[in-house]
């Protein structure tokens, strides 16, 4: 392999060459840079009509509308504008937010600013199947319960939230309601017209396209509250988001969502296959185990433990050849333990030998084989070196590749 297998894709996909191609007719003097709000010239005129198209795009994404597509410089503004937004909006009504413990740190960390202002935050913990189920939700409900934030698909295990049946229950109740849909746009359809959501983050990068830009779905419906901006200097965005809109980036967020719906079965075909062909390849190493629920989950993304290998060693011995991760881009450097894997019950010792393989639309068969081979010979030899391996082996009583992960 003349550069690393790329198994990261739920950290960042690589931007497909149709994208690229889309943004760069975006950037200079021979194509159409200019400011979209800047609509006394020909070139601001061009750049509005080429980012009124990308917002169309984006929107027949999710089946909105597109004058509900705010643009964001990516899902974490998106969602901090949805949750900072909807409770200062709704701080009159009540100040009791829902999420689940296994968000993206973008929710969490924003719940925690909230938590900091006086809201009262409620944190969910996974069913025995590691889902954050309806009655899960319902059970936490308050007179005074303003907004429900949850993924529609987690970013570590891959495990699906059921938004249709939350979004029932909220709406009937009056309770605004954000999805995360950061991992799941991708690798699952969401309608907006036959799920009752109220607000939807996304982001290009997590489709196949640029880093930079994302946009948040505001429902335009007298039963969604007016949401708080949360940045002032210009009217841009309907008064929702200031600041100019960067044009390449926004086409190419359209392109990318043009693409999604075009491909997205077909990615999905063909992720599945590979998934099955690296799980095949997998179960050759003994004491291997998958975390997460196996039956309610994702294509694409698959959280695996391997008993008695540190997971940071095991990704230091494999990093010039095969890009993985431990989780979530965004608190890798942190170096602690997995939030999300200890929120679905695993032990710290699971957590700690957990790896994330995350596949997407230019994995190959050749990378995957690759793989699997390369990951047999680093486990064993990592077992070869740890004193725990062998009476770990006479004592476990666990079934390799057992499911649940629990």
């Amino acid at each position: 392999m003349t550069h690393p297998v790329y198994l990261d894709y739920a950290a960042t996909t690589p931007v497909d060459p149709a994208v690229a191609d889309v943004m760069a007719l975006h950037l200079g003097t021979d194509g159409i840079f200019g400011n979209p709000a800047s609509t006394t010239h020909t070139l601001g005129q061009e750049a509005l009509v080429a980012v009124e198209k990308a917002r169309e795009r984006v929107a027949n994404l999710i089946n909105a509308n597109p004058g509900e597509i705010i643009w964001t410089s990516g899902a974490t503004e998106a969602i901090n504008l949805a949750l900072k937004g909807t409770a200062h909006a709704r701080v009159d009504h009540g100040q009791h937010i829902v999420t689940s413990c296994i968000e993206h740190s973008a929710v969490l960390d924003t719940c925690k600013y909230l938590a900091c202002e006086g809201y009262d935050v409620t944190l969910l913990a996974p069913d025995q199947k590691g889902l954050i189920s309806p009655e899960n939700v319902r059970s936490v409900l308050r007179d005074d319960t303003i907004l429900v934030s949850l993924m529609q698909v987690n970013n570590e295990v891959g495990t699906i939230t059921d938004i249709a049946a939350i979004g029932e229950l909220t709406r009937s109740l009056g309770i605004t309601f954000h999805v995360d849909a950061t991992q799941g746009a991708a690798r699952l359809p969401l309608d907006t017209h036959a799920v009752h959501v109220d607000l939807v983050s996304l982001s290009a990068h997590k489709m196949y396209g640029p880093k930079g830009i994302g946009a948040l779905y505001v429902r335009n419906s007298p039963q969604t509250p007016a949401i708080v901006p949360q940045m002032h200097g210009g009217d841009q965005e309907q008064g929702l988001r200031a600041g100019t809109i960067p044009t390449h980036q926004v086409v190419a967020m359209g392109e990318a969502a043009h693409l999604t719906c075009k491909l997205r079965s077909r990615d999905i075909q063909a992720v599945t296959a590979l998934e099955l062909q690296m799980f095949d390849r997998l179960t050759e190493i003994e004491h291997t185990f998958l975390n997460g629920n196996q039956e309610q989950r994702a294509p694409g993304i698959l959280n695996i433990a391997f008993a008695c290998v540190d997971s940071e060693s095991l990704i230091i011995a494999l990093r010039d050849e095969i890009a993985i991760s431990t989780g979530s881009a965004c608190t890798s450097s942190r170096m602690e333990t997995s939030h999300v894997l200890l929120g679905l019950g695993l032990s710290e010792e699971r957590a700690a030998c957990s790896v994330r393989l995350s596949l997407g639309r230019f994995t190959t068969n050749e990378e995957i084989d690759f793989t699997a081979t390369r990951l047999r010979e680093a486990v064993a030899a990592l077992r070869m070196m740890s004193s725990d391996w062998q009476s770990y082996r006479n004592r476990i009583s666990e079934v390799p590749m057992s499911g649940a992960g629990h």
